[in-house]
């Protein structure tokens, strides 16, 4: 069903808002055929950019090849070789025995091999025939710099929730190689290529690219760009419109505000407002939506807050608080943050959490904002 409000999948054209640099850079980006790396906060617009820069290279005649995986599900380092090969496979072949020949003429020497069973019976078009080691693991994330490049092709493969490999036992046994593969890709001048890789956990990622000595100067970091709440309330509006229905700038933009510019979060809003009303759209009905909306998060809310301890839950309510320096000594004698060694680690924890991040002068931000308002106003009961 066609709606001005999608927020049950990602958007390009007409429905995409703003972030017209980042779609020219990210553009750009892969067209010189670098490797991207995207991390930004769930629903915020990751894949919205990435589709709806590859349309605008379409668009502008540019040819390539993409191919798409997640690692969410992926816990292991062979499985998330297989889960690759498969899927640069299938980017140049499509029936069983294209699959065959791709195989054979760029992974032999290799344990990767096509096995007709395991296609039939799992649609896995990458079998490991033999216990992998590291040649394998090697030769694997070379495979799609050698297929371009023997091909003439530019490929560019996405992979989403890429903070995942974390969760496999030995992650520098992925990570390693995968800068190695890069490295020499560089030097060797291969730029048919790219990797965009993208993950909805910030710090995780940020722990991966950022803390680590691993992927210097390989991967670009494409950030997103907040959309001005102007922009994104005028879009709104617009869409209230072409149904015959009228909303005050004012309130969209302070709705706006409120999600601090979470696109999926206003969406989602605006669609339940549009469901509630049939003309002039007044202030009540902005405020029964919010609520709507907090009822249909809340249980993820309240799980949350049920997986912290009470110094991670007094950490949170100073920062609600507006603390930006927990380790002074009135702070950790007014929210009772027992020592700065603990702060220390009630901070780590909280990161791991994806509950806070810390911006570039270290000042902590509570990446959901819904939850954020939520915490707030439901949680800790501030006033306002």
């Amino acid at each position: 069903m066609d709606t001005p409000f999608p927020y049950s999948q990602y958007v390009t054209g007409k429905n995409f808002v703003g972030r017209k640099t980042d779609v020219t850079l990210l553009g750009n980006l892969l067209s010189q055929g670098e490797h991207v790396v995207m991390y930004e906060p769930p629903k915020t617009g990751k894949t919205s950019l990435v589709q709806q820069a590859l349309l605008s290279m379409r668009m502008a005649g540019k040819p390539f090849t993409v191919g798409q995986f997640s690692a969410l599900n992926i816990r292991t380092l062979e499985d998330f070789l297989l889960r690759m090969g498969s899927t640069v496979v299938r980017m140049v072949a499509s029936t069983p025995a294209e699959y065959a020949a791709v195989a054979r003429q760029y992974l032999s020497g290799t344990h990767f091999v096509f096995d007709p069973t395991a296609f039939a019976d799992r649609d896995q078009v990458i079998s490991a025939g033999w216990e992998l080691d590291a040649e394998d693991v090697k030769a694997m994330l070379r495979f799609p710099f050698r297929l371009a490049k023997e091909r003439g092709e530019r490929l560019i493969l996405i992979i989403d929730e890429f903070q995942c490999v974390q969760y496999q036992d030995n992650p520098d046994a992925l990570l390693r190689p995968l800068d190695a593969a890069m490295r020499s890709a560089r030097e060797a001048g291969e730029k048919q290529f790219s990797f965009i890789l993208s993950g909805s956990a910030v710090n995780a990622m940020r722990s991966i690219f950022e803390s680590s000595l691993l992927f210097h100067r390989q991967v670009e970091r494409v950030r997103l760009s907040p959309v001005e709440e102007s922009e994104m309330a005028s879009h709104v509006i617009r869409g209230f419109l072409s149904g015959g229905k009228v909303l005050d700038a004012n309130l969209m933009e302070g709705a706006c505000r409120l999600f601090r510019g979470h696109l999926w979060y206003i969406n989602h809003f605006s669609a339940i407002c549009d469901s509630m009303t049939r003309g002039y759209i007044m202030e009540p009905v902005l405020v029964d939506a919010l609520g709507a909306l907090i009822t249909i998060h809340e249980p993820r809310f309240t799980d949350m807050m049920g997986g912290l301890t009470t110094h991670q839950v007094n950490m949170l309510r100073a920062t609600v608080d507006g603390v930006t320096r927990f380790s002074s000594a009135e702070v950790i004698r007014k929210y009772g943050l027992n020592s700065s060694a603990n702060v220390k680690r009630v901070k780590d924890a909280l990161m791991k959490k994806e509950i806070l991040r810390f911006d570039e002068a270290d000042n902590p931000v509570i990446i959901d904002p819904l939850f954020e308002y939520w915490v707030k106003k439901y949680f800790f009961e501030v006033k306002e």
